[in-house]
């Protein structure tokens, strides 16, 4: 096998890294996104007190 440049290798390991980090963003906000769902169906289902009636 060839072996590869620092250069190379430098730009591999921080688009490894950078990947990883979108990776684990992604799921923080899909997570996000789920939780301000369910508050807001609650918030719509809360009955004659709810703000929105």
């Amino acid at each position: 096998m060839q072996n590869l440049s620092k250069e190379y290798l430098v730009l591999f390991n921080a688009i490894t890294d950078a990947e990883e980090s979108l990776r684990r963003l992604r799921a923080r906000l899909i997570d996000a996104q789920q939780k301000a769902e369910e508050l807001y169906i609650a918030g719509h289902d809360a009955g004659p007190f709810s703000k929105d009636i």
